[in-house]
């Protein structure tokens, strides 16, 4: 995409982290920002603070597990706007555990955020933008632990190589039906400075107990926040993300730092080796 003033963009999990990293982003771009996020506060919040900075945006609350959520999401920005341009499946969670002891809850929570959160928002609105047959783009936000893996985290890991080989199969399903009118990227961040740690606030059930100080697992939850705290920051991801959308990329890997850990990766599938870890020295 060329043009940005004017256009539509909707961002899931806008209401915090990356997702509102983005909105402020499409927002100083001249865009008119459609706000998607489960959590009614924050997502007050935000709608408060980009209309005060002279913004156009409409909030909706929306929980991107559900079909019918994401379906009045696309309604609502349908009768606002008139349609989509820019639309960011961005809503994400995360949650612990290995294969075989995480709760069967969440599993659900996180496949059903993270990877049918994405589903359903090409599945509502790409029918739209190729009805309108407007340029437009679409950016579906996976992670380093969409190209990686690591121990800890099975769900996380899962729903984000979900992503990354969803966006695939999409990308090249669009290109038959539109030509290059309509691109995808597939974001893939390292460290940046979210709370998606604490992302447990929004678990169905409420938030699981926390791990007993000093267990193994509270400290590995520990080194993820700080991690995190020291990461990027929001905005400057959300620089990438506008440039790859205006230069129409596909893979947005914030982090070149990890590039020769993807490399090495890669070697190793095409050697039949075992998967190089997301985490150093593992």
């Amino acid at each position: 995409m060329k043009e940005f003033k004017g256009r539509v963009a909707v961002v899931t999990g806008a209401a915090s982290g990356i997702g509102r990293g983005l909105a402020e982003r499409f927002a100083a771009a001249g865009m008119r920002v459609v706000l998607a996020d489960v959590e009614a506060p924050a997502l007050e919040a935000t709608e408060r603070n980009l209309r005060a900075a002279g913004a156009d945006v409409l909030a909706v609350r929306t929980d991107v597990s559900k079909a019918a959520d994401v379906r009045a999401l696309a309604d609502a920005t349908v009768e606002r706007y008139g349609g989509v341009h820019v639309l960011c499946n961005n809503a994400g969670v995360g949650a612990g555990g290995t294969s075989w002891d995480a709760s069967l809850e969440d599993w659900q929570w996180v496949l059903g955020v993270n990877l049918w959160g994405v589903i359903h928002g090409v599945r509502t609105f790409v029918p739209i933008m190729l009805a309108r047959g407007e340029e437009g783009h679409i950016v579906n936000t996976a992670s380093l632990a969409g190209l990686l893996q690591g121990a800890g985290a099975a769900a996380y890991t899962t729903s984000k190589f979900g992503v990354v080989g969803f966006s695939g199969a999409l990308y090249h399903e669009l290109r038959m039906a539109a030509g290059d009118r309509i691109g995808v990227s597939v974001l893939c961040p390292a460290a940046t400075a979210t709370n998606i740690v604490d992302s447990g606030r929004n678990r169905p059930g409420g938030p699981p107990p926390p791990p007993p100080p000093g267990s193994p697992e509270a400290i590995g939850w520990e080194m993820v926040r700080q991690a995190l705290a020291a990461g990027l920051t929001p905005a400057q991801v959300a620089d990438q993300v506008f440039d790859a959308v205006r230069e129409r990329r596909f893979y947005i890997l914030t982090h070149p730092e990890h590039n020769a850990v993807i490399a090495r990766h890669a070697q190793s599938v095409l050697a039949g080796g075992p998967p190089v870890s997301l985490l150093p020295g593992a």
